[in-house]
């Protein structure tokens, strides 16, 4: 399954919850959250453009850093 990482403008604990919150709804989605690297790094099959459609859902600045 394809790594993706991704530079998201979060703040608080509550940015990274609003992050669980969506790819919960969505499934088939691993990630992981660094909040003080303001990272999200996902293991998922969707398409870059589907994960970041997801992550700007929550209205956060988000930018794709490329696969790791």
């Amino acid at each position: 399954m394809p790594r993706h990482e991704f530079s998201m403008d979060m703040t608080c604990e509550g940015c990274s919850i609003a992050v669980t919150r969506m790819f919960n709804k969505q499934g088939g989605v691993q990630f992981d959250i660094k909040l003080p690297n303001k990272k999200v790094s996902i293991d998922s099959e969707h398409d870059v453009d589907k994960l970041l459609e997801t992550l700007g859902k929550t209205s956060k600045a988000v930018s794709y850093l490329g696969p790791s």
